[in-house]
């Protein structure tokens, strides 16, 4: 995918978002919502940090895009998320009517675009949102995959030590 296009420009927005969450040992996801070429809201995971399980990054961005647009109805605009999301996160999707989703990598255990699950494909839905996935998707594994490969590493060194005692 070209580099210049407005895709890729607002992923790396969004990457920069995710780089935020892993600093903070957050699972490193970070969105933002775009209407009309301009950012409405940006955030990151930050399940801990709020002790709120529905604090994902995709969440934390409707609500405050709601709050700014003072309608729950959220029409119109763009969703770039670093990684596909979960079920939670696509209903949240179709409940605000965004028009688009664009996202990075496929999340291969709690996908709910195409990967475990296809929940923006139903035809039931009284939605649609139009997806476009794979946009930065190398950057967007690799944060991923770094962190969880730190966090492995972490949790091996720890395991190491309680069996030296």
């Amino acid at each position: 995918m070209e580099e210049n296009n407005p895709d890729s420009k607002y992923m790396r927005i969004a990457l920069e978002e995710a780089r935020k969450a892993g600093q903070a040992e957050e699972v490193p996801v970070g969105a933002i919502l775009v209407k009309e070429g301009e950012v409405l809201s940006r955030d990151h995971n930050r399940c801990i940090e709020l002790n709120d399980p529905t604090a994902h990054a995709e969440i934390l961005v409707l609500r405050k895009a709601g709050e700014i647009l003072k309608n729950y109805r959220l029409n119109d605009t763009v969703m770039y998320v670093t990684a596909e999301p979960c079920p939670m996160c696509a209903s949240a999707m179709v409940h605000s009517r965004i028009s688009r989703l664009v996202f990075g990598t496929a999340e291969p255990k709690f996908g709910a675009v195409e990967t475990r699950f296809k929940l923006l494909q139903d035809n039931s839905l009284n939605h649609k949102v139009e997806v476009e996935k794979g946009v930065l998707e190398k950057e967007c594994a690799e944060i991923l995959k770094g962190f969880f490969r730190a966090r492995r590493t972490n949790s091996d060194k720890v395991r190491s030590r309680e069996h030296e005692r």
